[in-house]
């Protein structure tokens, strides 16, 4: 980061090295290190928040970066947070059909603009993942999100869940629903 973007003065106690998956914990609140059985309990009370992700096609020019980080540091703002995640390398060489993440090829990166709030929504999200979303439903964004994949995956969760026992907000529903 010193070589290539020096003007950040980024110092090595400013980095968090982790997985994906720590990630995941990180941005929801948990402490650090804090074990990945967390995830396991479904009556979490976390922080809300709304995400947006845009996948990058071509490098964002500076006049744009320029314009976000005012309200970054805005601090009449509500609390919000922009992951870039870089990809290329050996993903762009994996077929949008190999896995069911189909963003590879012609993908440099991924932007996702994250905006949290302090109302609890335990109750909201219990009765949300009680709702029952039919294939109908979840095609509308799981076609944006999954691109020619999402038939396919819908097949195996009717064939492998077709109760829907393992379900969340953006479950992919079996057939029966």
């Amino acid at each position: 980061m010193q070589k290539s973007f020096p003007e950040l003065g980024l110092v090595s106690e400013d980095c968090k090295e982790m997985s994906w998956i720590q990630s995941i914990l990180y941005f929801a609140g948990f402490q650090n290190g804090q074990s990945l059985e967390v995830l396991l309990n479904r009556t979490l009370t976390v922080n809300s928040y709304k995400a947006k992700s845009d996948y990058v096609r071509q490098p964002i020019p500076e006049a744009a970066l320029e314009g976000i980080w005012p309200r970054l540091f805005d601090k009449e703002a509500q609390s919000s947070v922009i992951i870039l995640n870089p990809y290329g390398g050996r993903m762009s060489e994996i077929s949008e059909s190999a896995t069911p993440f189909p963003h590879r090829a012609g993908v440099i990166g991924k932007i996702q603009y994250l905006v949290y709030w302090s109302e609890e929504g335990t109750a909201a999200t219990k009765k949300h993942v009680r709702r029952r979303t039919s294939v109908r439903q979840a095609s509308v964004w799981g076609t944006k999100y999954f691109k020619n994949n999402f038939k396919r995956l819908v097949f195996v969760k009717t064939v492998f869940d077709p109760t829907n026992f393992f379900r969340n907000e953006q479950s992919i529903p079996p057939l029966s629903f």
